[in-house]
């Protein structure tokens, strides 16, 4: 059960895989999450879902190397088996046909999470501008898929090295000054600084946003209460009340604060692992 069907490693850090998972596949919808545990002892994963078949039953996940959870699952390989994996999770995202132009933003690892979005609103009849944007052109993923799923497709890199040179705000900013009333709705998808100067944009062409939170969770079920954050000055969980919620209203600073408060055990943990593993390689 849960057998990973097919690998893919994108860069140095960036993997994808294919995980067989009919039940999960067959009621994903876009925004939705899973979490998954790699074995028995491991600790609990959420990840987005990048895309899903219901017809041959699975589920696609994009996941990026940053702690020792992520390391473990980029060394399984094809046709082993995940401890778990439970889902779909969350609040599918509020897609419909806008009659219109819908603007769509995905940074880093969060282009794959973005990548359902926009295909449904492209399928809905929608005119789908999205724009995608790494550090550097080797962390530029699902370029294709973003293509077919999209009218248009703008590239931008920090370094310059593909597409356009600077930040996806910087195209971003550029479309609203040109179409701002055309553009009927807007999400963004990548690091929670993207996400907040993204919302900073939209706040400057007073236009609305949806952003897709990724704070640490534990159950995924809203029980725990670690993945809460303020939003419209109350608190929400990002399990049960989102993933996705409206980035005018979202509190970025409280949350990015939070994200950071395990950082020393997570560099500690994944520095115990790589031991781990270099020890394993010596011993033969």
């Amino acid at each position: 059960m849960y057998k990973i069907l097919k690998k893919q490693k994108w860069s140095d850090t960036i993997f994808s895989n294919w995980i067989e998972a009919p039940f999960v596949a067959k009621a994903a919808q876009p925004g939705q999450f899973i979490i998954l545990i790699t074995s028995q002892s491991g600790e609990r994963i959420p990840l987005t879902i990048a895309d899903s078949n219901a017809k041959e039953g699975w589920v696609q996940i994009v996941y990026q190397v940053v702690g020792a959870s992520t390391l473990e699952l980029s060394l399984m390989n094809e046709g082993e088996n995940l401890y778990a994996f439970v889902g779909p999770l969350g609040v599918p995202s509020e897609i419909e046909n806008f009659g219109g132009k819908v603007l769509i933003i995905g940074g880093g690892i969060g282009i794959a999470p973005i990548y359902p979005v926009a295909k449904k609103l492209k399928e809905l009849g929608n005119y789908v501008i999205s724009i995608i944007g790494a550090r550097t052109k080797d962390l530029i993923i699902m370029e294709d898929k973003m293509k077919e799923a999209s009218n248009e497709l703008l590239i931008a890199t920090d370094d310059g090295t593909y597409g356009q040179k600077g930040f996806v705000t910087n195209i971003m900013d550029d479309i609203l000054k040109k179409e701002s009333e055309a553009i009927k709705d807007i999400w963004a998808v990548g690091p929670p600084i993207m996400m907040k100067m993204c919302t900073r944009v939209a706040n400057e062409h007073n236009k609305q946003i949806w952003v897709s939170l990724n704070s640490i969770m534990v159950d995924g079920t809203g029980m725990c209460g670690a993945c809460r954050v303020s939003v419209g000055g109350k608190t929400k969980f990002a399990c049960v009340d989102g993933p996705e919620f409206r980035g005018n209203l979202v509190n970025f600073e409280e949350m990015i604060l939070r994200q950071r408060q395990y950082c020393d055990q997570e560099r500690e943990a994944l520095m115990l692992l790589e031991e781990k593993i270099r020890r394993q390689a010596s011993n033969g």
